[in-house]
């Protein structure tokens, strides 16, 4: 059996492709109040402002390409079994060929039910209006973890970072819960990766090697070595 590589991905491997982040300046939150786009009670008070935010993330999405970074995750699954938790809601990791991918915070490409959060679907193109409904009649919402609302695959997350053999962090500040905490339901006597420009902090953790390298430059790096 291949060794299990467990890859924790945040908003810095989508930035290489040109996806802006709520934190950037210039991006496209900066239009925007995130309590008017990205809330539940956002929903409640103005659909029409919150599908017109997302279409425009959507297309920013599908406008982009896999970089470097996501290339260098999918040569990884030559020689370990590869699982991708991500923070991101674009498809990059998908595109790029990764075959194990778990979206903490939902997918920007994907609808779901107002009325049942199990009916989950694929949009076609880059828009979701005011009226698009499920089988049962409801309007259909983004298919994106808003703040405030619960991540309910995050139990999925921690327990596939138990079973971690090499563990990685790429592009990510580790600054927003509970997805930061993953790392500490990592064993800790294995090996763990950190590749971000930034001065990430990650206090108490054993066996970690920083990178402070953009994903784009330091995984394909990394990936050489572990498949050396």
């Amino acid at each position: 059996m291949k060794p299990k590589l467990i890859v924790f991905t945040g908003a810095g491997i989508s930035a290489e492709s040109g996806i802006k982040t709520f934190r950037d300046s210039d991006g496209l939150w900066e239009e925007y109040d995130i309590n008017d786009v990205a809330t539940p009670e956002a929903w409640e008070r103005n659909r029409e402002l919150v599908l017109d935010f997302y279409n425009k993330r959507r297309r920013q999405v599908l406008a982009a390409s896999p970089n470097k970074g996501h290339y260098a995750l999918v040569e990884l699954e030559k020689k370990f079994d590869v699982h991708i938790i991500t923070q991101n809601i674009d498809d990059l990791h998908e595109r790029a060929g990764s075959k194990k991918i778990l979206h903490l915070h939902g997918e920007i490409i994907k609808s779901r039910s107002t009325a049942d959060p199990r009916l989950v679907y694929p949009i076609m193109g880059t828009e979701l209006s005011v009226g698009d409904t499920c089988e049962k009649g409801s309007q259909l919402r983004p298919h994106i973890v808003w703040f405030g609302e619960m991540v309910p695959e995050m139990e999925n997350a921690y327990r596939i970072a138990q079973d971690a053999e090499i563990f990685m962090v790429v592009g990510t500040s580790m600054a927003v819960y509970p997805a930061a905490g993953l790392i500490g339901f990592v064993p800790p006597g294995i090996p763990k990766y950190l590749i971000d420009p930034g001065d990430v902090r990650v206090n108490g953790v054993n066996n970690l090697t920083v990178i402070k390298e953009k994903a784009g430059v330091g995984l394909p790096v990394l990936v050489e070595k572990l498949l050396g």
